[in-house]
């Protein structure tokens, strides 16, 4: 603003800006600043709007509210014209002139006297062009006519005396700011032109126009100047519709555009010129480097992909004919690199989503890739990756991948053609036909060779096979796999060719056998095919007759020879062979008979057997002669042991007899030896002793040693143990400390050293007192503040108000007459509206004691939550919805949720604890607090949250057309009749109605029951999918409530199991708020549905039977009863619950609402703005009625404050009394007409009545019981006892003296540190750390008496309070530094935002002490003449006459008739405002009387009507104040 020259009255004040305290002034200045710049030619000014914006009266007045609450008024914008011109360094007289002789050529219309007027030097205008004057004059005229019709508009009904000339007249700065207009228009044109005729030159000509005053414009880029606005102008005429000149910024835009792409290009050609330079030098890293580039403009680069763009680029390099690569090439080079780089990392990162991302990536521009082969490209691809990685190569090329993905397309492929041909092989299997199964095995590839005559036994193997694997796996179901096709194939095509050798081998046997050659026969015998067991070359002769022999006991069956053999197999398969053509079969002949004369292999087999077993009879007989002596060797020695045994017998028969003879024996010689022993000792004994006593030591000695010995070895070990054992000890003894109530004072001595760290704490905690009582005082002077200010803002009220009922009065004053004073009176009345907002006394204190009230509801919210219960239900609703809510103004700021969060808790406990008695009443009931809850969160915030969680998964259910979910078997089986019946025709002859039982009996209704089993299944997955890990999504006061919930059912029922609890909450998170957004979604907004369209009956079956097993899941509920057709889900059901449990616990981990918030106990009292609500007059008095009615039930103290409000708010008012006069004088209401007022809104500014008082007493309690703890630290840690008394009372010992005394030095060496310096502040608590032992004794005794007056402390207990205290302070020590820590941050925090409130107060207490100044200065002035004396002229009035006016009503002690003898002077003083009042009887001074204007105002807005004045003179102050507006304040 310094820089253009704009003058200094026009520059706001940097508060204005910064904290928004003035910004009408603010926007004030930046009219001002456009009008000059505007008359510079340097910027457009800002338009008038008005007639293109209209405000409603409500607007204006809220407007008007806001400013007034600061003081302010709107600004003349309409005058900063003229205010400018004056304010212009210039010859104003000259400048003045020379604009109003402008203005009368443009009026007149004269082309050649307009310019003429504007070519005058005093009118300083620059920038004329003879050529444009017409145009000149046109706009001119244009910008007169529209100021004059806004100046009418404006005020119609303005002051002639008040009028400005330029309100009409067009001001210096305006006619300059139209003639640059001019000015650039015409250049605009000139560039329009030259676009028109692409012509460079014009354009450049046309460009350097001073009056455009474009920047950077360069010769060098014409062309690109004329090729950017000619695309403008183009883009513009195609969106308006028409050509239309660029406007100048749209000009300099283009210029500055075109600059930019000249700058670009030849950036990007340096880069492209760079990286190909650094291609060819072959290093990547510098490959690298010139590709991220920026410059070049080409796609993101991979740095671990350098080597891949150096190889290949600098392969495409040396393939360019010109060796050098176009930056298009580059661009295209680059981006399939980056793709395949990208390819590269997904394999090492061995991420397949990214891998399929980047795969179908259009810049990859891969071929042939399908979605259902992702994995697939995957598995290749990396093992792709890791052969070509052994080969030396780090990356995959292009070709690489483009070959991988073929061959894996190929292999897929070919995988699904024998997946297709295995299927319809098994599906041959089931239908018992070889040829279908032949035909089957044809169309699998890659099997072996397939024979037709076999076609039996491939069946046979491969159906024996699938029974088998159906058997072992218990599947009926079970088909083959291409392995055991395989297998079977070739154990088929093995089984034929051993069948056709071994019926071979039989047919030879049978004709050795007729050949009669016993050598032949025995060769054939032997041969492998036909394993024969059991033959014996000894035996051939005999094999050759008893196989003869057999042979001729057949006979043929006719007369034609049989040329078919039948053989049967060892698995019970029969295969035939024909004699004549030696062929084999797996089928029965259809022509042809069955040789009867042939041995089958059975009957040669038994042969053989037969006859080997008796020849091995023969040859085991003559090899076991041996063996035969021996047996009979055996048989002899069983005899004679079994003699052996007869004597043994005997032996043990006689046992006892032979015991007793040996034992007399023994004892006899025992006893003999005993007592020779016995003699010899006694004849020893002194000797004997002496050897006991010595050995018993020497073993003693040793054990010690070896005890002493093994310690030292184990020293380590020792300490170890004995450290155990103390901690052990040390653990139980802080269990002690801290699970029990009162822990003995030896415990607590043991840990009170953990107290004696510094002194730090006790001077934290002084510091946390004296800053309470600090913020406290703060507090108090800051409601001071505030009540000045609404003092102040009364005071400025008075003198609007005063001003208006002025005005009245003057428009009426010639009608009046002495007759009709007290109609003056009640004009000059202020009272005249009776409404709430009324400017008087009373009214003001009735708002006032509302907006306390309601303040006080807001913030405690304990008075609403009993009221709810108080009420009727569905009173109770509609009492939350009405007014609860408005009160909180919807939760629509983080004060507003935070105290609104706070209402729902309280009532919330409230509820749970007088009308819950079992933990199922929650669910069973319908609890008020909860349905007020969902529905608040689920209509408001929540419903947006609903939608982010449930709108996926609702919406696949949606659009799935194929997806059909019916649960109902009644139901399934209608539908599978009906559709049966059309597609047949018939009619079913099943019955139509049937019961569940008999419905599911038919194998069709289960089937579709399990296929919509599995797809509900399926959907409901991901329904719990994505509300289980959307705990973050849902709403904060939901999350909150749900955890209250949890903790007040907890608290009330501590024995109920946490699963219950569990269900509970989780009917408040799902089943109350989520579960009807999914059986209606369109009801809440969940998916967007067209105009018209509804959902279709089978997605509300499928969304409901969704919800349905959620809330069994949710609710552990298991399907029984009647859904017992759906106990499959049972197992879904558990394994979902857990995860819904889970979901609880995490959506109860949420943080309380003051850390949510950021709220505390001083929030309130830093706020600068005051909270507000709009509540209608209707709600306004059914609360105050409500609160009266259950008043007591509500609160039954009598000092709570509530009663207190409700008293000063007296009988509970009319809507005519709070709407005001306007409404009374309407008479009687109908009832719907009284129903319309009601509904009138009003705006409550709420306030608190109660102040907080500092609590002196409190604060020199806790700081009394610091200091004795204090010195019993220190007089525990040095005295023993086992209580206080006995510490107290008991003499120190010298060892316990100098232990304190060490103490003391330690403390004292402590505190000389610097950073214990800030201590010195608090001496108290330092000199008490150094005193002497019995000093602190006798003053601890002291503070114990004290402390026991008053109640804290007990002396029948040894003052165990105190020792709990201690050990308390052991216990939370970390924990309570830390909160005192944070406690002192807010408490310095909440200092600073009061000294900025109270800073913000003061200022706007200065500014409104200003402003009445200002005012009643303004007022004094315009009573002022405009010659050279500037003081007001006094007053000189008779008694007689002020009482012929009615200002005086009667002079105490003075008859009528001398009331011409009083005269009255009323002198106005230097202070604006103040008056002397001097009164005189018969010429003589009587008394001097200051009378101050705004007292009278004051007297007036309380409804004083009359006055006093030297203690006998009564005066009429309304008509006073009419008097003294009339003389001293005409305007």
């Amino acid at each position: 603003m310094s820089h253009v020259g704009l003058p200094s009255i026009f520059h706001p004040e940097t508060t204005d800006i910064y904290d928004k305290k003035n910004m009408p002034r603010v926007i004030y200045c930046i009219h001002a600043l456009s009008f000059y710049l505007f008359k510079l030619g340097l910027a457009p000014p800002i338009q008038d709007l008005y007639g293109k914006v209209n405000f409603t009266e409500e607007e204006i007045n809220n407007m008007k509210r806001e400013l007034e609450k600061y003081g302010l008024q709107l600004p003349a914008f309409s005058k900063i014209g003229g205010i400018l011109a004056n304010e212009l360094s210039v010859d104003e007289a000259a400048v003045h002139a020379a604009v109003l002789a402008i203005n009368e050529a443009v009026e007149r219309g004269v082309v050649a006297q307009t310019m003429e007027t504007l070519q005058n030097p005093h009118a300083m205008l620059v920038g004329l062009r003879q050529e444009l004057a017409g145009a000149y004059q046109e706009v001119l005229h244009q910008a007169k006519l529209e100021k004059g019709s806004r100046a009418r508009n404006r005020c119609p009904q303005v002051i002639p005396e008040g009028e400005d000339v330029y309100d009409w007249c067009l001001t210096q700065a305006e006619i300059q700011g139209n003639i640059n207009k001019v000015n650039v228009r015409g250049a605009l044109e000139e560039v329009d032109n030259a676009l028109e005729r692409q012509d460079v030159l014009a354009l450049h000509s046309a460009l350097q126009d001073p009056s455009l005053a474009l920047r950077c414009v360069q010769r060098d880029n014409l062309e690109l100047y004329l090729e950017q606005l000619s695309t403008d102008r183009e883009e513009k005429a195609l969106e308006l519709g028409y050509l239309e000149l660029l406007e100048q910024e749209e000009v300099q835009a283009g210029i500055l555009t075109a600059n930019q792409r000249d700058e670009k290009e030849r950036a990007m050609l340096q880069a492209v010129g760079r990286i190909n330079a650094a291609v060819r030098q072959g290093i990547p890293a510098k490959t690298l480097e010139a590709l991220l580039d920026p410059a070049a403009q080409l796609p993101d680069v991979h740095a671990p992909a350098a080597p891949l763009y150096q190889q290949q680029l600098a392969l495409l390099q040396s393939q360019h004919p010109r060796g050098e690569l176009a930056q298009e090439e580059l661009f295209v080079a680059v981006e399939m690199l980056s793709a395949v780089a990208l390819v590269n990392q997904a394999l090492d990162a061995r991420s397949p989503s990214r891998l399929w991302s980047n795969l179908v990536s259009p810049a990859l521009g891969l071929s042939g890739v399908e979605d259902a082969n992702a994995q697939r490209y995957f598995d290749d691809l990396l093992q792709l990756k890791v052969q070509s990685r052994k080969a030396g190569a780090e990356f995959l090329s292009w070709n690489d991948i483009q070959d991988s993905i073929n061959n894996t397309n190929s292999s897929v492929q070919e995988e699904n053609d024998r997946i297709r041909a295995l299927r319809l092989l098994n599906e041959a299997l089931l239908q018992e036909d070889p040829e279908v199964t032949l035909a089957a095995l044809l169309l699998v590839p890659a099997l072996p060779d397939i024979a037709l005559p076999t076609a039996p036994r491939y069946h046979s193997v491969l159906a024996g096979a699938r029974r088998e694997k159906a058997q072992a796996t218990q599947d009926n179901g079970a088909v083959l796999c291409w392995e055991e096709i395989q297998a079977g194939v070739c154990q088929a095509n093995q089984d034929t060719v051993a069948a056709r050798r071994m019926a071979l081998g039989i047919a030879a046997i049978n004709q050795a056998i007729k050949e009669g050659k016993a050598s032949q026969t025995l060769r054939v015998l032997c041969n492998p095919d036909v394993a024969l067991h059991g033959v014996v070359n000894a035996c051939a002769d005999t094999y050759q007759e008893q196989l003869a022999a057999l042979m001729a006991t057949k006979r043929p069956a006719g007369s034609t020879k049989p040329c078919w053999v039948r053989h049967r197999l060892l698995d019970g398969a029969e295969f035939y062979l024909n004699l004549q053509t030696l062929e084999g079969s797996w089928q029965c002949p259809r022509h042809g008979s069955f040789n009867s004369t042939h041995l089958s292999r059975e009957e040669m087999q038994s042969v053989i057997t037969r006859v080997t077993l008796a020849h091995e009879r023969e040859r085991l007989w003559a090899s076991r002669l041996a063996l035969v002596v021996r047996l009979q060797a055996r048989l002899r020695g069983f005899l004679v042991r079994r003699q052996l045994a007869a004597r043994r017998h005997v032996l043990q028969e006689q046992r006892p007899a032979a015991i007793r003879i040996q034992a007399c024996w023994r004892g006899y010689r025992q006893r003999r030896a005993y007592l020779d022993r016995l003699h010899y000792l006694k004849s020893n004994t002194e000797a004997a002793i002496k050897i006991q006593a010595a050995v018993r030591m020497w073993q003693a000695r040793r054990r010690y040693q070896e005890r002493l010995h093994y310690f030292r070895q184990n020293i380590k070990a020792v300490i170890k143990i004995q450290a155990f054992v103390r901690a052990n000890k040390a653990r139980g003894d802080y269990r002690m400390l801290v699970h029990t109530k009162s822990p003995p004072l030896s415990i607590v001595r043991r840990f009170i050293h953990l107290l004696e760290q510094s002194q730090h704490d006790f001077w934290e905690e002084a510091e946390v007192l004296r800053l309470q009582e600090e913020v406290v005082k703060r507090i108090r002077a800051s409601r001071q503040l505030e009540s000045d200010l609404d003092l102040m803002d009364i005071k400025i009220g008075l003198l609007v108000k005063n001003r208006i009922t002025l005005q009245e009065v003057v428009s009426h004053c010639k009608k009046l007459t002495k007759k009709n004073k007290e109609q003056l009176s009640e004009m000059m009345s202020m009272d005249k509206q009776k409404g709430l907002k009324t400017l008087s006394k009373d009214k003001r204190q009735k708002l006032e004691a509302y907006q306390h009230l309601f303040y006080l509801l807001q913030t405690q919210p304990v008075y609403l939550a009993r009221l709810i219960f108080q009420m009727p239900q569905n009173k109770s609703t509609k009492f939350m919805e009405s007014v609860i809510f408005t009160l909180y103004n919807y939760a629509s700021s983080p004060r507003e949720a935070y105290l609104l969060l706070q209402l729902f808790k309280v009532a919330l406990q409230e509820e749970i604890r007088s009308k819950v008695d079992h933990v199922q009443d929650i669910l069973t009931g319908n609890a008020t607090v909860i349905r007020l809850l969902v529905g608040f969160y689920r209509n408001m915030p929540g419903q947006s949250a609903l939608r982010h969680i449930l709108a996926g998964p609702v919406q696949e259910v949606l659009q799935d057309s194929t997806l059909s979910i019916n649960t109902d078997p009644v139901d399934i089986y209608k539908a599978w009749i009906n559709q049966t019946e059309s597609q047949s025709g018939h009619r079913s002859k099943l019955p139509y109605e049937v019961s569940p039982e008999q419905a599911l009996s038919h194998p069709e209704v289960q089937r579709r029951l399990d296929i919509s089993i599995r797809n509900l299944l399926a959907v409901t997955d991901k329904f719990v999918s994505a509300i289980t890990s959307s705990v973050d999504k849902i709403p904060y006061g939901m999350r909150y409530m749900a955890k209250i919930l949890r903790m007040s059912l907890v608290e009330k029922f501590p024995k109920a199991p946490a699963e219950e609890v569990d269900k509970i909450v989780g009917n408040l998170l799902y089943y109350r708020f989520m579960n009807p957004a999914v059986v209606a979604p369109d009801g809440f907004d969940i998916v967007a549905l067209s105009a018209g369209v509804a959902l279709r009956p089978e997605q509300r079956r499928s969304l409901g039977s969704i919800a349905k097993v959620l809330q069994h899941a949710a609710a552990h509920k298991a399907f029984q009863g009647d859904s017992a057709h759906l106990c499959g889900l049972n197992q879904y059901l558990e394994h979902t619950h857990s995860k819904f449990r889970r979901f609880i616990s995490a959506a109860c981990c949420v943080p309380e609402p003051e850390e949510r918030f950021d709220m505390d106990e001083y929030s309130e009292m830093v706020a600068v703005a005051k909270p507000v609500i709009y509540i209608t007059v209707g709600e306004l008095i059914n609360t105050h009625k409500l609160l009266l009615e259950h008043q007591d039930s509500i609160t039954s103290h009598p000092s709570d404050p509530l009663h207190e409000l409700l008293e000063d708010l007296d009988e509970l008012p009319t809507v005519q009394s709070l709407l005001g006069e306007s409404v009374a004088s309407l008479g009687d209401c109908s009832a719907e007409q009284l129903s319309q007022l009601s509904r009138t809104e009003i705006s409550l500014t709420l306030t608190n009545k109660l102040v907080p008082v500092a609590s002196s007493e409190e604060g020199d309690t806790r700081s009394l019981l610091l200091s004795t703890k204090q010195m019993l630290v220190d007089l525990i840690q040095c005295q023993a006892g086992d209580s206080l008394p006995d510490i107290l009372w008991t003499p120190a010992s010298e060892h316990e003296e100098a232990a304190h005394e060490r103490l003391v030095c330690q403390r004292a060496l402590w505190d000389a540190q610097p950073s214990a310096q800030q201590l010195k502040h608090h001496p108290s608590l330092a000199a008490n750390s150094q005193l002497c032992m019995e000093e602190k004794k006798r003053k601890v005794i002291r503070n114990l008496r004290r402390l026991e007056s008053l109640g804290l402390l007990h002396s029948a207990n040894h003052y165990q309070e105190l020792v709990d205290e201690l050990a308390k302070d052991v216990r939370n020590q970390r924990r309570h530094r830390q909160q005192r820590r944070r406690e002192l941050l807010k408490l310095r925090h909440t200092l600073e935002g009061l000294d900025a409130k109270t800073l913000f107060y003061e200022e706007q207490i200065d500014y409104y002490n200003q402003y009445i100044k200002t005012c009643l200065d303004n007022l004094a002035a315009s009573n002022k003449g405009s010659g050279k004396s500037k003081k007001l002229p006094s007053l000189h009035y008779t008694a007689a006459q002020l009482w012929e006016k009615g200002v005086l009503l009667e002079i105490q002690d003075l008859p009528p008739s001398q009331l011409k003898n009083v005269v009255f002077d009323i002198i106005p003083c230097e202070e604006s405002g103040k008056f002397q009042v001097k009164a005189k009887f018969m010429g003589i001074d009587m008394e001097d009387f200051q009378l101050h204007y705004q007292d009278l105002l004051q007297l007036q807005y309380e409804g004083v009507a009359v006055m006093k004045m030297f203690h006998k003179a009564k005066v009429n102050v309304n008509l006073l104040i009419f008097l003294l507006n009339k003389k001293f304040f005409k305007k």
